[in-house]
Order: C-alpha cells, then sequence, then structure tokens
C-alpha cells in the first residue's frame, strides 16, 4: 500500500491504543504522518498556504476523533480507515472554506430567545 507507513504496525498501534484508552506516541506519529502525505498529494487544490494547512488541520482533528470507531475485529487493514477520515475531513474543512457546504461537524450556536419562531426555548 503506502511505502511511508506499515499497516500491520499502524493497526497494532490502534488496537493498543483502544486497550489503553488513549493514542499512543507512536499511533499519533502515524496518524500526522498519514495527514501529511495525504496534504501533500492535494498540493495544487488550495489557493494559499493557509487555506492548506487549515483544510490539513480539519482532517487531523477528525482522525483523532473518530479513531475510536474503527473495527479491528471487522477490517485488517487501519491505513484505508484512515486514510478515508482524513480524507473525509479535508473535503469538510475545503468546503467550509469555499462556503459550499456548511454541515460539517462543527460548533454551533443557537439563542435561546429566538429558538422555537420567537417562542422562547420553552413553552410555558
Amino acid at each position: 500500500m503506502a511505502n511511508y507507513l506499515d499497516d500491520d504496525e499502524l493497526y497494532y498501534e490502534i488496537v493498543l491504543s483502544k486497550g489503553r484508552g488513549f493514542l499512543t506516541k507512536k499511533a499519533e506519529k502515524m496518524l500526522l504522518l498519514i495527514g501529511q502525505n495525504m496534504i501533500r498529494r492535494k498540493n495544487n487544490m488550495y489557493k494559499t498556504e493557509d487555506d492548506k494547512n487549515d483544510c490539513l488541520q480539519t482532517g487531523l482533528l477528525f482522525m483523532f476523533q473518530k479513531w475510536k470507531n474503527f473495527n479491528e475485529k471487522k477490517y485488517k487493514l487501519a491505513l484505508p480507515f484512515f486514510s478515508e477520515v482524513f480524507k473525509r475531513g479535508m473535503a469538510c474543512g475545503y468546503n467550509e472554506l469555499t462556503q459550499k457546504k456548511t454541515n460539517c461537524e462543527r460548533i454551533v450556536m443557537v439563542s435561546i430567545d429566538s429558538s422555537n419562531d420567537g417562542e422562547g426555548f420553552h413553552n410555558f
């Protein structure tokens, strides 16, 4: 698969991390390596270096939030899972930058006073 990362080693580190309940330092470095190598392939897609770094950070955020979702009982290869998670995070970041979509996972503020058609949050 990838010549920059051993998939068996990544699989082992993720299973070990799930057993401990937190990512090992080696697994963290591997996830960073996945992100850096994937963003490098899409280098010509971004207008500025800041746009590229924003998309990289969004992709990394997705990977670090969803690493526990890897099902080691169902899959024997971890790299395709994390590549796809990063790719979706990177696309979400790009769509936010270009304002094509706004339904990516992010914090949204809702006013208690103006929700529920101006009647307030609770109906009295």
